[in-house]
């Protein structure tokens, strides 16, 4: 069942659960975007194919909110937002290890390795890496993991995932990033929590947060 948490004529935003991709791939496994065109096409009766664009993606492991767009003129404004980095986005994540510091910057360079698909870091610019720029600060604690709310200034593969783990605060399950051991393959803890932006065509403010997945683990957390 899709679960629409906002929706108009321009945009609509949807929970994506933790394993279900963001758009198709050689898998052929269904993409949010197609579960996103199926409700539309049923919800409205609109005959033949739906016009929708995603805004953002989010990795196939991670839940979240993840923006979509109806028209082209919308698709194109978020893009600008998103390049013009006019969208606060905040996550949520679950780590292994406390972060020495409870709030804190962390800026690196980025560069996407295609081969294992993963993010290396440099701390110093290099030929064909990415600035990175990330806000942390940590929420809440517990015995075996902890919570930190994670603001991304850039939006680079894997930026979150790799940041972290570079201060040793490794995200639960994510065993590509160093994490000890994973209880589920097709997700990690790390959530898409909420985006905050004028509206590309209202030119309103706009607020869309998103739950807390129903898991033992972010459960753990759901006072927050």
């Amino acid at each position: 069942m899709l679960k629409v948490l906002y929706e108009d004529n321009h945009l609509i935003a949807v929970y994506k659960p933790a394993g279900v991709l963001s758009q198709g791939d050689k898998s052929r496994d269904v993409p949010i975007i197609d579960q996103v065109k199926e409700y539309i096409k049923n919800k409205y009766n609109k005959p033949g194919d739906v016009f929708l664009g995603l805004a953002h993606r989010l990795d196939r492991p991670v839940s979240g909110l993840i923006l979509l767009a109806r028209t082209s003129k919308a698709l194109s404004r978020c893009n600008q937002l998103f390049k013009d980095r006019n969208i606060e986005k905040t996550y949520f994540a679950i780590v292994e290890e406390k972060p020495s510091n409870p709030k804190g910057s962390l800026v690196h360079y980025i560069k996407k390795d295609t081969v294992k698909n993963k993010a290396r870091l440099f701390d110093k610019e290099k030929d064909g890496a990415k600035k990175a720029l990330l806000e942390y600060t940590l929420i809440s604690t517990s015995k075996s993991s902890h919570l930190i709310e994670v603001k991304p200034k850039t939006g680079r593969p894997h930026q979150i995932r790799a940041q972290l783990a570079s201060m040793g605060c490794v995200i639960k399950n994510d065993v590509k990033y160093g994490a000890k051991s994973s209880n589920n393959p097709k997700q990690i803890y790390l959530h898409a929590k909420s985006l905050s932006f004028e509206h590309p065509v209202k030119r309103i403010p706009l607020f869309i947060e998103c739950p807390l997945p129903n898991d033992l683990e972010w459960k753990k957390y759901s006072y927050v």
